[in-house]
């Protein structure tokens, strides 16, 4: 008998990670028939991330409002997921990583009595405020999750802490099978036009691509990581960043005030992924505080500094592909500097094997769900 397996997602980081599980179930029409609920936590980043993976949601629940506070976007999403749970009765709803949507969409499966499946599952930094809200949102995905897909090791050993054992599987990360997607699409369609589109960019100079946007660094540490990179660029003339600047007015302030009209210093709007792979591709190294990145970039063979004090994702870390340095001003330069004037500590990091997957997670999750499924 058929059944009926509901994807939500709300931000484009979930809809990178879905994208190639809802195509391994879309690929088996005769045993499941795969809905997609997309909330619009996050709207025009979301839309275009599923468009450019060739996804349509059935269910759209535009829940994104200007000015939108958590208890917004948990009550929209709580009420709304429980509508289409009702509506659609699937025999299994789907929750990617630590978002509010996740949250909320696992919590509105287990009102309705719906079994729950966790991509991303067992991360832990140890501190519920940091990453804040997203280290108590996975915890209490967990509690509420009836299936466990682990990126690595790592995340069992964390849930087997908190004596999550049932149904726990280590599968690798789905970004890496949406990124080996991504390449292959950009590499076979769109080189040509995002060449022409990023021609500002000096072929001379080295590119570091930076992201940042988390929660917790708002207010001063925020403007540290400014100061930082308006450090980088004055001191290194052989660099040039590039910056699309998250929408939120917390991270666009300090940006405003701090590094637009610098130098060699690129400010843009928030960039779709395929846009943002090719830049990825193309940096020297990557400064971020984004947790996709993290697993990502290893693939790509480009070093990674962490902006966070703590991260959920110690497997670079230890690896040796990405490093912490935090949202302090002389440390995010140190570590700039180490990898801009040390070739060997930066060869040793780009050299390191991804230890986050190798692009067949979707399919390993798929054949799990196909036999443990009642």
């Amino acid at each position: 008998m058929k059944k009926t397996v509901l994807f939500v997602c709300g931000t484009r980081p979930e809809a990178i990670k879905m994208a190639p599980v809802v195509k391994a179930f879309a690929a088996h029409p005769q045993a499941f028939e795969a809905r997609l609920c997309a909330t619009g936590q996050h709207k025009q980043m979301l839309e275009q991330t599923l468009r450019f993976f060739g996804l349509t949601p059935d269910v759209d629940l535009a829940i994104m409002k200007q000015g939108q506070t958590l208890y917004d976007v948990t009550t929209a999403v709580l009420t709304g997921i429980g509508d289409v749970i009702k509506k659609l009765a699937p025999q299994l709803v789907f929750v990617q990583g630590d978002t509010t949507t996740a949250l909320a969409g696992a919590l509105a499966a287990f009102y309705e009595k719906v079994p729950v499946a966790h991509i991303e599952a067992g991360l832990r930094t140890g501190d519920k405020m940091a990453p804040w809200p997203e280290e108590m949102n996975r915890l209490l995905v967990s509690r509420l999750s009836d299936f466990h897909f682990a990126p690595t090791e790592a995340g069992r050993a964390h849930l087997k802490a908190e004596n999550v054992t049932r149904n726990v599987h280590v599968v690798g990360n789905t970004v890496i099978d949406a990124l080996f997607e991504c390449v292959r699409i950009v590499e076979r369609d769109y080189d040509e036009a995002f060449k022409k589109e990023f021609s500002f960019l000096d072929p001379s100079k080295q590119l570091i691509l930076v992201t940042g946007h988390r929660r917790e660094s708002f207010g001063e540490p925020f403007a540290e990581i400014c100061r930082a990179l308006a450090d980088i660029v004055r001191q290194f003339p052989r660099v040039q960043l590039v910056y699309p600047v998250h929408l939120n007015p917390n991270v666009r302030a300090p940006v405003d005030a701090i590094l637009r009209g610098l130098n060699r210093v690129h400010l843009l709007e928030p960039l779709e992924y395929p846009k943002l792979v090719w830049l990825m591709k193309r940096s020297h190294f990557i400064i971020t505080d984004s947790g996709g990145i993290q697993e990502e970039a290893p693939s790509l063979g480009k070093p990674v500094l962490v902006m966070r004090e703590v991260t959920e994702r110690p497997e670079g870390i230890a690896a040796g592909c990405a490093r912490l340095v935090g949202n302090r001003r002389e440390s995010i330069l140190n570590g700039v500097k180490e990898l801009l004037t040390d070739t060997a500590a930066y060869t040793r990091m780009a050299k390191t094997a991804n230890p986050y997957g190798d692009g067949t997670s979707s399919q390993a999750i798929y054949d799990i769900i196909s036999r443990d499924l009642p």
